[in-house]
């Protein structure tokens, strides 16, 4: 097993954790990370967009002139696609975008999103992540302590409304609990900082 400085919010090691190397120590597959990201993205689609078709555009009922002698080519509708104004041959209307990975799939890119976090040594581990106050201060002070200057997810055991919305504030940090991580977010975010109670349930869900 891997080992792990466990540091404190002023930025101090304190400790050290080993991490379960069937969760944190397996070979990122970049495939199933990338399916697990494309699916993550679709399922946030609203499927809202509609255009309207030529029986749903307002007017055209009438024939704009006859069928022959006209030198025109015929026409039935001024709301033909064909005209300005008229309606949208094949255009979008309103569905979901949703679809569903296997559970398999889903679990092996997890593992492999936290392991190359690990791996890649973007990950810090806190001995606890936990605030007196809704304040946004304390967040900033220890992000400069552990010398955090990019996008940052932190992840506590469950969700902690004093982390949430005192994190809310600061530009490219997201707050997450350990039942709502996706592998997106993961791999969006430049560096993993998860207190060391959440490490232990991420191990208890993925190790098995």
């Amino acid at each position: 097993m891997a080992k792990i400085a466990v540091m404190d919010q002023a930025g101090q090691q304190v400790s050290e954790i080993e991490l379960s190397d069937a969760v944190f120590g397996i070979t990122p597959n970049e495939a199933v990370m990338h399916a697990a990201v494309v699916n993550y993205l679709a399922n946030q689609r609203q499927g809202t967009q509609s255009t309207l078709t030529r029986t749903e555009v307002r007017g055209g009922g009438r024939k704009p002139w006859r069928q022959k002698g006209t030198g025109h080519a015929r026409q039935g509708s001024i709301r033909a696609p064909q005209w300005t104004h008229g309606g949208v041959a094949l255009g979008p209307k309103p569905r979901s975008y949703r679809y569903s990975l296997t559970k398999k799939t889903r679990r092996l890119a997890m593992k492999s999103a936290l392991s190359s976090k690990a791996q890649n040594e973007n990950m810090i581990v806190l001995d606890s992540l936990e605030l007196e106050g809704y304040k946004t201060k304390p967040v900033v002070k220890m992000l400069e302590a552990l010398n955090v200057t990019g996008k940052a997810l932190l992840v506590t055991a469950t969700t902690d409304q004093k982390v949430v919305k005192s994190a809310a504030n600061i530009p490219g940090v997201k707050t997450a609990a350990v039942n709502t991580l996706n592998v997106y977010d993961i791999l969006n975010y430049d560096k993993f900082i998860v207190s060391k109670d959440a490490v232990s349930k991420i191990e208890e869900v993925y190790a098995k």
